[in-house]
Formats: C-alpha cells, sequence, structure tokens
C-alpha cells in the first residue's frame, strides 16, 4: 500500500493586537486533572477522548479569578473577585450570568478554514459552561471574546490563572453540509456486517473473561485493537493517530 501524501503545511497566523499581550496561546495538552486522578488512569485508555484533547491551542486566563452570579439577568448579577488586581480582561459583559474573557489576538487562518471557538475538550469546570461558536477567521478582521455561561446561582465558581479558558479547532468550511447522510440497515454491507461481528464476538468474550477472572483477559486488561489501529481481522491502518504534534506558535520572522 503507498504511503498516504502528506498534509501541506500552512500559516495560520495569531496576531497581536497590544505591544505586551502575556495571554498564554499553547498546543493544548493531553492531561486533564480528572483523567489524571482516576483508578489507574482509565480514561487515557480511551483513544478519542485523548485526540480530542489534544486536538488544537488554547489559551489561559491571564488571572485567578472567582465568580458568583444572583441569578439576574443584569451584567451587575455577577461579582467578580480577583486574586490580585481587578482584570479589565475579564468581566460580565453581556448579563445572564455571562463571563466574558478578552481575546487580545487576531486569528487568520488559511482560505476556508475556519475556527471553532469553543471550551478545552474534556476540561470539567463545575457550575459553569462554556458558550461555543465558529468563526470565519480566513477573511475577518475584527477579534471575539470567549464566553462562559454560569449554570449554578449563588455559588462559586473559580478559574485558576493558567486555566484554559479557549480552545481554536480548525475545521474546513462547508465540510458537514458537503456530507450527504444516509440510513441504511448494517446488512446492506456484508463486509462491515462481518467485521462488526467480529469486534461484537471478540467484545463478549473479552467481557466473559474478566467476569470469570480468566487469566489471559486479567492480563491484558483492555481491548487495544482501537487504540493500536488494528481492525477486527488483524489488518492495520497506516493512517492511524494515537497523539498529535500540534506546533506551537513561533515569532514570523518577517
Amino acid at each position: 500500500m503507498s504511503e498516504p501524501a502528506p498534509v501541506p503545511e500552512q500559516p495560520f497566523y495569531a496576531y497581536e493586537l497590544y505591544p505586551h499581550v502575556d495571554t498564554p496561546l499553547d498546543p493544548a495538552p493531553i492531561n486533564r486533572d480528572w483523567m489524571d486522578s482516576a483508578h489507574l488512569r482509565h480514561p487515557y485508555r480511551c483513544l478519542p477522548l485523548n485526540i480530542a484533547n489534544q486536538n488544537g491551542w488554547v489559551m489561559g486566563s491571564p488571572a485567578g479569578f472567582r465568580a458568583y452570579w444572583y441569578g439576574g439577568v443584569n451584567k451587575e448579577d455577577v461579582e467578580l473577585q480577583f486574586d490580585g488586581p481587578v482584570d479589565n480582561r475579564i468581566v460580565s459583559h453581556f448579563g445572564s450570568g455571562v463571563i466574558t474573557f478578552t481575546v487580545p489576538f487576531l486569528f487568520r487562518t488559511p482560505p476556508g478554514i475556519n475556527l471553532w471557538v469553543k471550551g478545552p475538550s474534556n476540561f470539567i469546570k463545575d457550575g459553569v459552561q462554556p458558550l461555543e461558536g465558529i468563526v470565519e477567521s480566513d477573511w475577518i478582521a475584527s477579534t471575539f471574546t470567549m464566553n462562559w455561561k454560569m449554570t449554578r446561582v449563588c455559588e462559586w465558581v473559580t478559574f485558576a490563572r493558567g486555566d484554559p479558558f479557549c480552545m481554536l479547532v480548525p475545521i474546513p468550511r462547508g465540510l458537514a453540509e458537503s456530507l450527504v447522510p444516509k440510513r441504511a440497515q448494517l446488512a446492506t454491507n456484508p463486509e462491515l456486517t462481518e467485521q462488526y461481528r467480529k469486534w461484537e464476538e471478540g467484545r463478549k468474550g473479552f467481557l466473559h473473561g474478566l467476569r470469570t477472572l480468566d487469566p489471559e483477559a486479567v492480563k491484558r486488561g483492555w481491548q487495544k485493537d482501537y487504540f493500536q489501529g488494528r481492525t477486527p481481522d488483524g489488518k492495520e491502518i497506516e493512517e492511524h493517530q494515537t497523539r498529535l504534534s500540534i506546533r506551537e506558535f513561533e515569532q514570523d520572522k518577517k
């Protein structure tokens, strides 16, 4: 089988709006505190979680603070208390329990590439929910804000300095619309049906082995076929990814 053609390199600019910008902007890390704290770090066995964690860049909060929502719709109904001096880059701007982070960059993606501006994947913060949007960042001449909606009334929510408050994920514009959704019975695809049956049988056998303390199943601990990019009949997928290599932003030499 021939090697897949390499994806051409394309520039992705983060233009700094001010002479001094101290908001961290880094490749998204694979680690999450709740995954580290789980029994035997089991969540890291879920490859889709790992890939989602890394799939983009994150901005970190420039200040530590805590927020309290009194439940009203006015801007004044959110109280912000900072660990140090008040930081006007983090405010209650829209009301309705929304916290707004200023983004000190104007992003420019290659033609046809949008930015999915979202909360950091699988980063759990109780009492507050990131609001997500998709920006046509290949032409827009303005920046945007990142907003979090508080979901608890009369409870404090805390952001530590450096906590990721925004994740940037590039997506091709029009991709979802270009797909032609179809539903069908699995039996109409004999090859895929056979693959699924093999997986189903293997899964049932493995779970039975764990329940009966079969030494081989206990030693394996978990099934690794997907993690290793291997189909139920043993075929290895060449383009399979187990980790991403997202590059850091570097100073343009122009």
